[in-house]
């Protein structure tokens, strides 16, 4: 399966392992449950996040986390940042989301975005959250 894991999730990953975006991650690193696919632009905006002030202080190991987003993206499928899809969600930022979805050939979205969720669905791409994920991906 090819799942893009969008920012919000790789971020609450880092700040709460134990939780279903962590247990994703986890699944990922330890026997490749699915195949992720990132932009560019979506590890960007994760190592911005990771490096505010406001979310380093629920990292345990913050200068650690940066190698683990560096792990998590070289086992990714990285995709251009083609911006070929514009106007869709209701948040324009959120179509390099399925640009980057529909560049890499997903066959779903992992997110906690709700302009993303209510899409439900984009090209045949499924939009789920982590939970939902993580049912398929444990089984």
């Amino acid at each position: 399966m090819r799942a893009l894991l969008d920012a919000n999730v790789l971020i609450s990953a880092a700040v709460r392992p134990s939780g279903p975006p962590g247990r994703i991650v986890s699944a990922l690193l330890e026997r490749t449950a699915f195949d992720l696919i990132l932009s560019p632009a979506i590890v960007a905006e994760v190592e911005v996040a990771l490096m505010r002030a406001g979310i380093r202080k629920y990292l345990l190991e913050p200068p650690e986390t940066l190698l683990w987003l560096a792990d998590v993206a070289a086992l990714a499928d990285m995709v251009g940042d083609t911006g070929r899809v514009s106007g869709v969600c209701r948040d324009p930022d959120d179509d390099m989301v399925l640009s980057a979805a529909v560049e890499g050939r997903a066959e779903v979205i992992v997110t906690g975005d709700d302009d993303l969720l209510v899409l439900r669905e984009y090209e045949g791409i499924r939009i789920e959250t982590p939970r939902a994920f993580l049912s398929t991906v444990e089984k």
